[in-house]
């Protein structure tokens, strides 16, 4: 007698698709991705993976040998996702999980070339993010102690019979969706930063937006905090040396590094330039011109005032019909205690026992 082979059904099956056709987005990022050490900084493979212990707070990310760990450039698909999920929502378009787009659409998004190669690295880079597994305390309730999931749960590519991609389709895990609808743990970051080119320096940057944000005294770190929340391989002088060539640099958009020392210790001192990002969902009630009578638009429409029309011709279903009712009441809420306004007389020695990916 042959045994039957169970078939599970694929998980977009179960699920309405977000077809992503909105046009522009302003790059968002979510806050428990920019304050714990979730991805590599490192541009060859790692397979070590990372523990993180702070207080209550538990990250652990593991990697396939086969493909090592998601980096912090793999997250900006992770970072355009949840661009255009806020500005879906703004506009009061349904938005779902499962995400269907153009290639296209996503690297020029987060600047990167549209050629064969370009694409051939999204793949790679998706590859990574669902074979990178994450557990985490972040975010759990009452009964509820660890999340187990990866950054992509599945993803597919359609394309021609000459090899030519058309289009994607991928589901986002429950656990960053969530993080994503709920306005609190979103934050608008600068277009520049996709520009960064070192790991230290986008996830630094990230680090600046959650914590310094646009307060006037900034935030202050120890040298060693750092190094325990970037989840780092390198040793704590080497990545020393890194912060003090960063801060001698100035590459963050927005912000002003500066290296400070007390006693035995060596702090970074992030503070806001004269140029920040707005919050995001922060109301504009009008637009500065610095006594320009008119702003120029030889020929270009006003982005505010463009209309978002369908770009996806593979797929029938291009519009997005009915306003979003199914935002999750139970993830209106942030992890962690709240921030002070200025962090610059409080010790910044790290809890102790921490443990991190080494």
């Amino acid at each position: 007698m042959s045994s039957r082979r169970l078939i599970t059904p694929s998980e977009r099956s179960k699920l309405d698709p977000f077809v992503v056709a909105t046009g522009d987005a302003s790059p968002r990022d979510q806050r428990d991705l920019m304050e714990r050490p979730f991805f590599s900084l490192a541009k060859t493979k790692r397979t070590r993976p990372i523990h993180y212990q702070a207080g209550d707070v538990c990250v652990e990310v593991y990697a396939v040998p086969e493909h090592g760990m998601a980096t912090i450039w793999d997250a900006d698909v992770l970072i355009w996702a949840a661009s255009q999920i806020v500005e879906a929502e703004n506009l009061g378009l349904k938005t779902s999980r499962f995400l269907r787009f153009t290639p296209y659409q996503l690297l020029t998004a987060v600047g990167r070339q549209t050629g064969a190669r370009e694409y051939k690295l999204l793949k790679r880079a998706l590859t990574r993010l669902q074979a990178t597994v994450i557990r985490t305390s972040i975010r759990q309730g009452e009964h509820w102690r660890r999340h187990q999931f990866s950054w992509i749960n599945e993803w597919e590519e359609c394309a021609r019979r000459d090899g030519r991609v058309e289009g994607m389709e991928f589901v986002l895990p429950d656990w960053f969706y969530r993080g994503v609808i709920d306005r609190s743990l979103v934050l608008t970051i600068d277009p520049a930063y996709f520009g960064l080119t070192g790991g230290i320096e986008r996830w630094l940057y990230r680090v600046a937006r959650k914590h310094a944000g646009r307060q006037p005294k900034g935030w202050l770190f120890e040298f060693a905090h750092l190094h325990e929340k970037s989840g780092s391989l390198a040793k704590p002088a080497d990545f020393a040396f890194d912060l003090r060539r960063v801060a001698a640099r100035q590459p963050l958009p927005g912000y002003r590094l500066s290296v400070e020392r007390r006693e035995c210790r060596e702090l970074l001192r992030i503070l806001p330039a004269k140029s920040f990002t707005a919050p995001v969902d922060g109301a504009v009630n009008q637009l500065g011109t610095s006594g320009v009578r008119t702003i120029g638009t030889p020929g270009v429409p006003v982005s505010g005032f463009r209309e978002c029309r369908p770009q996806l011709t593979f797929w029938p279903e291009t519009a997005i019909p009915g306003l979003n009712l199914e935002s999750n009441l139970e993830s209106n809420c942030c992890s962690g205690a709240a921030r002070l306004a200025d962090n610059a007389e409080v010790d910044c020695r790290w809890p102790q026992k921490p443990r991190t990916g080494a």
